[in-house]
């Protein structure tokens, strides 16, 4: 029998528990201290003290901005409080045809207590609100005056939407929410001032639905008042006298003034009205819309009189006295555009052989052409453009001696129009008055079936246009009758827009010497912005006061119906350059939009007409080497495209609206809408143009093609141009193969026989 082995039993075995130390011994904190002394810490205060300083600070920084936010509001409407403090101005607009705006006028009044029998059928007045320590300023817009109310709220404190129980809301008051909504909107009280008022049943299922409507457009609201109901007036009225007003981003930095009364003399134009934003300098010029920008001759107090105690006017006036007068040396100047001087080109001197081969004064005059001789055709001189390349030079048509005659008469038209950088006449007027000018509205003609037939053409071909352009971008097909050659000379073969190397300074027309060109932009905004804030003197806001203008039209003094407002410039506003805009389709117009047709561009207090063209609005700018963007023939829906016209200078992220005329000239249809980029001369808009073709006959890496060209001549031409494919392949042209423009191609790799063989040509536009 074997004897057993004896095993301790697995619990008596001692286990040592490893060292891990959450914190350092004390030797490896006598090796990092490496002999130095650590300092003293002071006395650690309790968990219970500490606690409550903790709690006691919370409670001084909730105090503080309390009290900061108290101050904030005091300091914004301090120029309301008071007898004599400037008037709170609240723009009405109606947003459909059966509300009348001084009727909304008239119900928010009979909530003071104050006699309506004074108050005019439009215009502005001003309403003493004593129960609120404030003053009220009414300014009425019609219905059916689309500019009228842009303008009103540009200048307005408070906009009152006035709506209707009976009559919903059309295309027209759609359009003007939309675009007042783009343009941005001041503080907004929304009011139901329907003719008859609403049934007890039916009221709350309106309201409600008043109420989802308004908040589409304006978010913030959150209450629709009844004004046949006496509670909702005093509401709204309360709301209009209490409380700050929500500033508008593009009026920041920028003095506005709502005329309360104008008079001309002697081509003075004289502007009555307190001083609002920020303060007035006379140094600076003005803008009036409508009419353009003009100078400040002096600036004069208007005191309202003073009232006796018991209510009644005073009979002695308080004497206006001189505020300010522009200084020569600083004040901003009317010039817009640059004067070009041709002699500071690059000049190039005659050599001797051309000074030897000159013909001597005696024979020939300095300007004379010689006489052609018998029997050969007369030499014609031709005129080449400044800048202009050779190859640019021979796309010159020579034309007869009329048609120069006809063109030299329909020449500075042209070129006004081009041009055009004015504010844009357009004004509220009566029916009546408006058919009379054929700028405002198109007159009704019966066309015969020719020409009938042959606009439904034009129309049809641009749709058309418009779709195949959307599934085949920048593809155009080769013209038989003309030479690819000549046809596409003004273009280069371009591999890549981000890299390729393009000179913005390239073959740029004389006119282009004209605008204004900013070394930095964005500095020159900062640096202007910094100085107008040193100036260190101007009109406060809150003072009332009367600007004169120099050098305005005698029409300007002319009311129209629509509030007279002007607004101060900052310095190089007036200054025309190259404009950039980032813009988007409206979702709600179908309308075809291409490059170059005619639109109202409202930005910021201007408004003017343009024709701009769109291109790419590639993410982080994509300047690349050479800041070249593709040029897009139409605006898309959905799609952000870079919109570039000529016009004044713009500094701040100012709103922008694009509008097309109808034959209403007061219910123009919203384009689109966006915000101003900056003002880049050196943006580069490339033209692309692909030509495609057909692998006839494919072998493998070689192919040939067919239907790109169509004579050998144009193969030749073109042949040092890339070829690319729709598959991704690239190759280049071998040789040309007969007379009809067939030719040898060969690429980096395997094509197939439906595949798409296409090179790229770009033109700066």
């Amino acid at each position: 029998m074997v004897q057993a082995v004896h095993h301790h039993r697995p619990t008596l075995k001692q286990q040592n528990k490893p060292f891990k130390s959450k914190h350092a011994s004390k030797g490896s904190l006598k090796e990092a201290a490496k002999g130095r002394l650590a300092n003293t810490t002071p006395k650690q205060l309790s968990a219970t003290s500490t606690a409550s300083q903790l709690r006691q600070n919370r409670r001084n920084q909730l105090k503080q901005a309390q009290t900061h936010k108290r101050h904030a509001l005091v300091s914004a409407t301090r120029i309301f409080n008071g007898v004599d403090g400037a008037p709170r101005v609240v723009a009405i607009v109606p947003l459909t045809q059966d509300v009348d705006p001084r009727n909304t006028a008239v119900s928010l009044q009979e909530s003071l207590d104050v006699p309506t029998n004074d108050i005019p059928d439009s215009g502005i007045w001003r309403l003493s609100a004593d129960r609120f320590k404030t003053s009220l300023q009414f300014v009425t817009v019609p219905y059916n005056r689309f500019y009228s109310a842009l303008d009103a709220c540009k200048v307005a404190d408070y906009v009152v939407f006035a709506l209707s129980s009976e009559v919903e809301v059309g295309p027209w008051g759609d359009t003007l929410l939309r675009a007042l909504q783009a343009q941005g909107l001041p503080e907004v009280v929304t009011v139901v001032s329907s003719p008859s008022p609403m049934d007890t049943k039916s009221k709350p299922g309106i309201m409600k639905s008043l109420l989802s409507f308004i908040q589409y457009f304006v978010p913030s609201q959150t209450r629709v008042f009844d004004l046949h109901a006496s509670s909702d007036k005093l509401n709204a009225v309360r709301a209009l006298c209490e409380g700050k007003p929500e500033d508008v981003r593009w009026r920041e930095g920028r003095t506005h003034l709502l005329g309360e009364s104008v008079q001309w003399d002697d081509g003075t134009l004289s502007v009555t009205g307190v001083v609002r934003g920020a303060p007035l300098s006379a140094n600076r010029l003005v803008h009036l819309p409508n009419y353009g920008d003009f100078q400040i001759s002096k600036i004069m107090s208007a005191p309202l009189r003073k009232h006796s105690k018991g209510g009644h006017v005073g009979g002695m006036d308080v004497e206006p006295t001189l505020l300010a007068e522009p200084d020569e040396e600083s004040a901003d100047s009317l010039v817009s555009s640059n004067d070009p001087d041709d002699m500071a080109n690059e000049q190039t001197w005659p050599t001797e052989e051309e000074m030897r081969g000159a013909p001597g004064d005696s024979e020939i005059g300095d300007d004379a052409v010689p006489e052609a001789s018998k029997g050969t055709t007369p030499k014609a001189v031709k005129k080449i453009p400044k800048g202009m390349s050779e190859y640019q030079a021979s796309w010159i048509i020579d034309e007869t001696d009329d048609e120069e005659g006809e063109e030299s008469k329909e020449g500075p038209e042209e070129m006004e129009e081009e041009e055009e950088m004015v504010d844009m006449p357009i004004r509220d007027e009566d029916d009546t008055e408006m058919g009379t000018d054929g700028r405002r509205s198109v007159a009704f003609q019966d066309l015969d079936m020719e020409e009938e037939d042959k606009q439904l053409k034009t129309w049809r071909g641009r749709k058309r246009e418009e779709d195949d352009d959307l599934a085949f971008p920048d593809e155009i097909d080769t013209p038989m009758d003309v030479t690819a050659r000549t046809r596409f000379q003004r273009y280069r073969g371009l591999r890549s827009f981000r890299t390729s190397p393009w000179d913005p300074y390239e073959n740029l027309p004389r006119d282009y010497a004209r605008i204004f060109q900013f070394e930095d932009y964005k500095r020159t905004e900062r640096n202007v912005r910094r100085r107008a804030g040193e100036e260190g003197y101007g009109i406060e806001p809150g003072t009332r006061v009367t600007v004169y203008l120099k050098d305005v039209p005698q029409d300007a003094a002319q009311g129209h119906g629509y509030p007279f407002a002007i607004f101060s410039l900052l310095q190089h506003e007036h200054k025309k350059s190259v404009l950039n805009f980032t813009v988007q389709r409206n979702t709600e117009y179908d309308g075809s939009v291409r490059s170059k047709d005619p639109l109202i561009l409202c930005v910021g207090p201007r408004r003017f007409r343009v024709n701009p063209i769109y291109s790419q609005h590639t993410r982080g700018g994509g300047k690349g080497a050479n800041n070249t963007h593709k040029f897009e023939r139409y605006l898309r829906h959905g799609t952000t495209n870079v919109a570039t016209v000529y016009g004044p200078v713009v500094f701040g992220n100012q709103p922008c609206t694009l509008l097309r005329e109808t034959e209403n000239p007061q219910a123009p249809d919203l384009v689109a809408m966006g915000t101003f980029r900056d003002a880049a001369t050196t943006r580069i808009i490339a033209k692309r143009v692909v030509l495609s073709g057909h692998p006839f006959k494919v072998h493998r890496k070689t192919a040939t093609v067919r239907y790109m060209f169509f004579n050998s001549d144009d193969v030749n031409y073109f042949k040092p141009i890339q070829l690319h494919t729709k598959h991704g392949r690239s190759g280049h042209i071998k040789e040309s193969l007969g007379t009809h423009g067939y030719f040898k191609a060969h690429f980096d790799g395997p094509i197939s026989q439906m595949d798409t063989v296409s090179r790229m040509c770009c033109t700066q536009w």
